[in-house]
């Protein structure tokens, strides 16, 4: 008997990442056929008696197009049953922190993202009384990692890799010993620089996973989105988080709904030209004398290539495994983000991000152009420098974030943009 079929009855196939991508979210209008959602610009809607409705009563609250965006987001994010859509990744980054409510401690990685360093050690520190503890998620052991816990701490933030270090954190391990701490911490995964196809936080334990949807997921780099995705089994916290979403009110617009919810049709294929795209240049830097480090953990000469591969989404694997039996030069296409030590300091930096041709110099990631920034100076400059320089964030360290344009178009820029800013007048490199 065919394993699809059982007691007669046919089971409905289990659709892959790309099909759910472009379905999930996107039924054809029952009233005029059309195959993707119109956009819903109405503020309020008609009820035919007091509360009696459609489902949708005031756009704060619900939209035709931010619900179709959840359907879509939920599918994507492997073992998620529940998304919610946000204005900003910084306002779902508040949203999230507000509800852990007054006095209450988080266990943060330490290389944070620098808005999210912000929020956590000044807005929610003055506020409502938050206490973070960062640390190093990665390199510190079991006992440093469970000595951070306190009978208050309520969540734990973690990002992988990190920005703009990319560093690895092994989630599963970080799950097991939050479940063994006595509060029990949530555990929330910001997922943005793999977005959900190359990684599945929720299926190595984490409670909530995190997006800013105006990176990858959106990709064309026009909306300024954020998103929680959650699984089942917390739905009192969904609701929780439900309420807060509708009563602080920083929801995203239906255009933008609209948006962010075409470009994650098309998802799958950018990330996979994205990380295919990003080795080359990986390598390309990798091979160059003008090049201090190379971090990306899809090379094979990273120290953690392998949790790089292990923490692949069961989608992701497929395609890397298939991508390995093509390459024989090692490695695996691991998203789009590339950091490396360009050999100088500031001065050289700033040459090689004016001379570049088609990456283009400016903060955020995730489009399908090319762009490339220094954080020290840009992303992370409300970080103190201190922290920076404990961090490896000096003023030589530059982000790529390598977009889809022509694989051998990106690594000729690279190297000419180096050639430019370390070979010139620089000889003992050469």
């Amino acid at each position: 008997m065919s394993p699809s079929i059982l007691n007669g009855i046919k089971k409905p196939h289990g659709d892959s990442f790309g099909t759910r991508a472009i379905h999930v979210g996107s039924d054809p209008s029952p009233e005029t056929g059309a195959v993707i959602p119109a956009i819903s610009l109405s503020t309020t809607y008609k009820q035919n008696g007091v509360g009696n409705h459609k489902g949708f009563e005031y756009s704060r609250s619900g939209n035709p197009n931010r619900n179709a965006l959840e359907a879509t987001l939920a599918s994507l994010e492997a073992g998620g049953a529940y998304a919610l859509g946000f204005a900003s990744g910084s306002s779902t980054t508040a949203t999230v922190l507000q509800s852990l409510g007054p006095n209450a401690h988080i266990v943060s990685v330490n290389d944070v993202y620098g808005g999210t360093f912000r929020y956590m050690s000044r807005v929610a520190k003055e506020n409502q009384g938050l206490e973070t503890t960062f640390v190093d998620l990665e390199n510190a052991d079991d006992e440093t990692i469970s000595a951070a816990f306190r009978p208050n701490t309520k969540l734990v933030w973690i990002e992988s890799p990190t920005n703009p270090t990319l560093r690895l954190v092994d989630i599963t391990r970080i799950v097991s010993l939050a479940r063994a701490a006595p509060s029990s911490p949530l555990v929330l995964v910001d997922n943005t620089f793999l977005s959900p196809f190359y990684s599945s936080p929720l299926l190595q334990g984490a409670d909530i996973v995190m997006h800013s949807l105006t990176k990858y997921v959106n990709g064309h780099s026009d909306v300024v989105m954020g998103a929680l995705i959650l699984p089942a089994g917390h739905e009192a916290l969904v609701e929780k988080l439900r309420f807060l979403q509708n009563a602080i009110g920083a929801v995203p617009s239906a255009y933008d709904c609209w948006l962010a919810q075409r470009g994650a049709k098309t998802l799958h294929l950018r990330m996979k030209t994205h990380g295919t795209n990003a080795l080359a240049v990986a390598r390309a830097l990798e091979r160059s004398p003008y090049v201090e480090e190379v971090i990306y953990p899809g090379l094979a000469s990273h120290p953690r290539n392998d949790l790089a591969y292990r923490s692949l989404s069961p989608h992701a694997r497929k395609f890397v495994d298939q991508y390995m039996t093509r390459d024989d030069e090692g490695g695996f296409p691991y998203s789009g983000m590339i950091s490396f030590r360009i050999r100088g300091g500031a001065e050289e930096a700033n040459k090689f991000l004016t001379t570049t041709r088609l990456f283009t110099l400016a903060e955020s990631l995730g489009g399908v152009e090319s762009l490339a920034e220094l954080p020290a100076q840009m992303t992370h400059g409300s970080i103190p420098p201190a922290e920076r320089a404990l961090l490896g964030i000096g003023d030589n360290l530059i982000r790529l974030s390598v977009g889809v344009e022509d694989e051998d178009d990106l690594v000729a820029d690279v190297e000419q943009a180096l050639a430019a800013a370390v070979g010139v007048g620089h000889k003992h490199y050469a």
